[in-house]
C-alpha cells in the first residue's frame, strides 16, 4: 500500500513541475491546469496580454499556492 501513495505523490511533483515550467513559458495555460476557467485563469490571461511578467508571476504563484 504504501508504494501506491509513493507513486501517486511522485506524479504529484511531476505535474507541479510541468506546471512551473508552463507558468514561466505560457501563464495562461499553467494557470488553467492549476484553478481551471474562473477568476485567476481570466486575470492571469489579461496579465499576460498585456504584461507577460505579471502574468508569469501570477500563474507561477497560483502553481505554488496550490502546492502547499
Amino acid at each position: 500500500m504504501a508504494r501506491v501513495g509513493y507513486a501517486t505523490s511522485g506524479a504529484y511533483y511531476v505535474m507541479n513541475i510541468i506546471r512551473i515550467i508552463l507558468a514561466i513559458f505560457v501563464p495562461p495555460v499553467a494557470a488553467f491546469l492549476t484553478v481551471g476557467i474562473a477568476l485567476h485563469f481570466w486575470l492571469n490571461l489579461i496579465l499576460t496580454l498585456f504584461f507577460f511578467v505579471p502574468g508569469m508571476i501570477h500563474a507561477l504563484w497560483l502553481v505554488v499556492k496550490k502546492a502547499k
